[in-house]
């Protein structure tokens, strides 16, 4: 709390208006303005201005505006369409899983790519993700197949085609029920 005096100068917290201290009664500060009107303040609605520090009306303006307008959190809405969006996409083409395919023959590379799908499937159960997409490629249908196959394995997984637009036929989207 500022102590006050006759003859300080002071500047009005919120409005625009300098003056002189003329009286003080209590709480109440009389002041005259630079215009020579005399005004009668609370204490707390008044700040003493020194020669060292000084505010401008840009200043105070600026801060008034702060006060004024209520900032709102901006509250990112989802589209439809992006909430129904995966959280989680895994890419089972063999160059995505091994810096090399040399000396791979095509069960080395089904088998590592189901190891892949059944250890990520079990990673998004573990961390409750709902849904998760894999993307397989369309190729033969052999992996596709063997998905299939590892997905019904599971009682609280849903298996059906992925967004056409986005993945083509080649991929599967998962559905994991969450248990209460």
């Amino acid at each position: 709390m500022t102590v006050f005096q006759i003859g300080d100068r002071v500047e009005t917290i919120d409005d625009t208006i300098k003056g002189v201290v003329t009286k003080i009664d209590g709480q109440e500060i009389s002041i005259e303005s630079e215009e020579g009107f005399s005004m009668v303040y609370a204490s707390s609605e008044l700040m003493k201005v020194t020669e060292s520090f000084n505010v401008s009306s840009y200043e105070v303006a600026r801060i008034k505006k702060e006060k004024e307008t209520p900032k709102r959190k901006k509250i990112k809405s989802l589209k439809p369409k992006e909430r129904n969006t995966p959280k989680m996409e895994v890419d089972l083409h063999v160059h995505q899983l091994t810096n090399s395919e040399k000396g791979m023959t095509s069960h080395d590379k089904l088998n590592l790519q189901l190891e892949t799908a059944k250890r990520q499937l079990e990673f998004a159960i573990r961390k409750r993700i709902q849904k998760v997409v894999f993307i397989h490629g369309v190729g033969e249908g052999v992996l596709k197949e063997e998905l299939k196959y590892l997905f019904g394995r599971y009682d609280n997984v849903k298996y059906y085609d992925a967004n056409y637009q986005k993945y083509g036929l080649g991929a599967t989207e998962i559905y994991i029920f969450q248990n209460p």
